[in-house]
């Protein structure tokens, strides 16, 4: 129960003459709407999206001051709705949840009841942090892929391979019995791939200097891909007759120089992915999937916890690139 004219702690940054500061401030709590939740958090998680919100990027968080955080996951301390109960455990995470609304920074977060997953029997909240929107797109591409593409039919690229969604979906897909093929620009990593699971490493200059042809000797049966532009245009152009693609980011380029060749001469499926926006009921089946058949045995090796007072330096490290693995920040003593 919360105590009359409480308080709670929260990562803030506030707008000065288009200068942005951050620091932990007390905050006073606000009564719940209809259909809300308080929701007690016990981990958020640092995404690059998060850097972004942190540092004033109007594209993210348009007004300040403001808590970021895309994702939370804690105990449900009140709720408005009565499909919900006091001492849940749940899982919240994209939606506008740190963009627009305050985020998972803070010991406490208010956000609709609709966007709350219950977390599965069989995932710890810090588990499920690890996982975090990274875990839920790299599992909503799996899903989608898995429809359509079978473990006999080839071998499955994924690019961005030791990013999060690429890492994890290496992992998953390998448990799942595909040959995977990792894409990374990082050659010191290849050992990294192998450990999760992957086949075979092709390098990212590799990828990228194919043949400029409209469509190139078919290579894989689909492929996840997590960057965009180039490497995206030469997955589609080798991936063999009915093979399938899920795409879920552009950091390399949003723009894509193709034919129709692939679509209409081999039947090519391209799948986009937006875990932002996603069905409830995808959300449900991809998170007990996590949890159970698909869960990675090596999911907490490369996750590191920080607190807040941690949390700035971690923001600065990950905008320089600095950052591997997961970074989760403990809001609970």
């Amino acid at each position: 129960m919360i105590e009359v004219n409480s308080t709670f702690k929260a990562f803030r940054v506030e707008e000065t003459d288009n200068n942005y500061t951050c620091a932990i401030k007390d905050m006073a709590f606000s009564p719940l709407e209809e259909h809300e939740l308080l929701i007690k958090v016990q981990y958020s998680s640092l995404n690059y999206k998060d850097a972004l919100s942190a540092t004033g990027n109007k594209g993210v968080t348009r007004n300040f001051p403001h808590t970021p955080g895309i994702d939370a996951v804690g105990i449900i301390e009140q709720t408005t709705d009565s499909n919900w109960s006091v001492g849940e455990s749940v899982i919240v995470t994209s939606y506008d949840l740190g963009m627009n609304t305050d985020g998972g920074f803070a010991e406490y977060i208010k956000v609709p009841s609709a966007w709350a997953v219950k977390c599965p029997k069989h995932l710890s909240l810090k588990e499920a942090m690890i996982y975090g929107t990274a875990g839920l797109t790299a599992g909503m591409s799996v899903l989608k892929l898995i429809a359509l593409v079978k473990p006999e039919d080839g071998k499955i690229v994924v690019s961005g391979a030791t990013g999060g969604v690429g890492s994890l979906s290496v992992s998953i897909l390998s448990k799942l019995g595909y040959d995977v093929v990792a894409i990374t620009g990082k050659a010191s990593e290849q050992d990294f791939l192998l450990q999760l699971g992957a086949k075979e490493i092709l390098l990212r200059e590799d990828a990228e200097q194919m043949a400029n042809k409209p469509l190139l000797k078919p290579l894989f049966a689909g492929g996840i891909d997590t960057v965009g532009g180039q490497i995206l245009e030469n997955i589609i152009k080798t991936t063999q007759p009915m093979g399938a693609i899920t795409c879920c980011g552009n950091v390399a380029s949003p723009k894509l120089e193709l034919t129709v060749f692939p679509f209409i001469l081999r039947g090519i499926t391209l799948i986009g992915i937006d875990s932002q926006n996603a069905k409830m009921a995808d959300r449900i089946k991809v998170w007990e999937k996590l949890a159970t058949t698909w869960k990675p045995e090596q999911l907490g090796s490369t996750a590191h916890e920080i607190n807040l007072e941690e949390l700035n330096a971690h923001i600065q490290r990950m905008l320089k690139g600095e950052l591997k693995g997961r970074t989760l920040i403990k809001l609970t003593a």
